[in-house]
């Protein structure tokens, strides 16, 4: 059987103008993105909107979202959204939902809501994923005439075990390492655990289930320095050698992030890749060497 096909989406953080959303995305699509994203977060755009614009200014590229926070909503409104996005984008749009971060607490104060256990939010990320297909799958209005793919993103036991249940794309994010990491190898070998894991989870499904990975950064030689904003963001007390050898920290020639590439792909059977804009150029050189 062939191997399943690489994906690369990247996550628009944002825009001045609708003009502007509208030539990244453009810039995301000529530089051979599969899938174009927005986070859900106060204090930035609003996703579904910008969805629509980025679609309405591209031809081939998917758009969705990375991730919606899953403990804002309900299942009757989510389903609402999400009809309304994939009729106007053409079936385009794929549905990237979360449980929550903890670091999203001070969003929640900010619109009056209690902030839920680490467990209250995935059993309702839980809940809301199967109310939702429930949902869009009956007589709906807007109507839903074709499958929407669902991404959930995370990296914890609960969360995954969820994730292999009713997820199509799986992006591990946050994969837990020792203090101790020191090598590429060491990080390599995390990254395997969590994909065991959810082969594990997922039985028999594992055949229909994209996995993938969220890079954290990227470091193409010979192309500048690199952005350590979010690799650090997940593990703040790593100096700067040890998160060049996370799982996500992408970084050598182009050619040999390739092969990197294929590797996991062989090995862990990952083949879809999110990273941020700020990588955006950098990673569609090795999409480049990949295609």
């Amino acid at each position: 059987m062939a191997p399943r096909p690489f994906r690369f989406s990247v996550g628009l953080g944002g825009a001045d103008s609708r003009a502007e959303w509208r030539k990244k995305a453009q810039q995301a699509e000529d530089l051979g993105y599969d899938v174009i994203t927005v986070p859900d977060h106060l204090g930035m755009i609003s996703p579904f909107p910008a969805l629509i614009t980025m679609a309405e200014a591209t031809n081939r590229v998917h758009v969705g979202t990375m991730v919606l926070d899953g403990a804002f909503y309900r299942s009757a409104w989510l389903a609402r959204d999400v009809a309304s996005v994939a009729q106007l984008t053409d079936g385009r749009f794929e549905l990237g939902l979360g449980a929550g971060p903890d670091f999203a607490k001070p969003e929640f104060e900010a619109l009056g809501l209690p902030f839920p256990s680490a467990r209250q939010r995935i059993e309702h990320l839980r809940d809301l994923i199967v109310d939702t297909k429930a949902l869009v799958a009956g007589d709906h209005q807007p109507p839903v005439h074709h499958d929407i793919p669902l991404l959930v993103a995370g990296g914890g036991d609960r969360l995954l075990r969820v994730a292999a249940e009713h997820a199509d794309t799986i992006s591990l994010a946050g994969i837990p390492v020792g203090a101790d990491i020191d090598s590429d190898e060491i990080g390599d070998a995390a990254l395997g655990r969590r994909a065991q894991f959810v082969r594990d989870a997922a039985g028999p499904r594992f055949a229909d289930i994209e996995l993938g990975l969220t890079v954290q950064a990227v470091a193409v030689e010979g192309h500048g320095e690199v952005d350590l904003t979010l690799p650090r963001m997940f593990q703040p007390d790593f100096s700067d050698a040890q998160l060049r050898h996370l799982p996500g920290f992408l970084h050598g020639s182009a050619r040999g992030i390739a092969d990197t590439l294929r590797r996991y792909r062989d090995e862990y059977s990952i083949t879809h890749y999110s990273v941020n804009e700020e990588q955006m150029t950098d990673l569609a050189k090795v999409i480049e060497d990949l295609r």
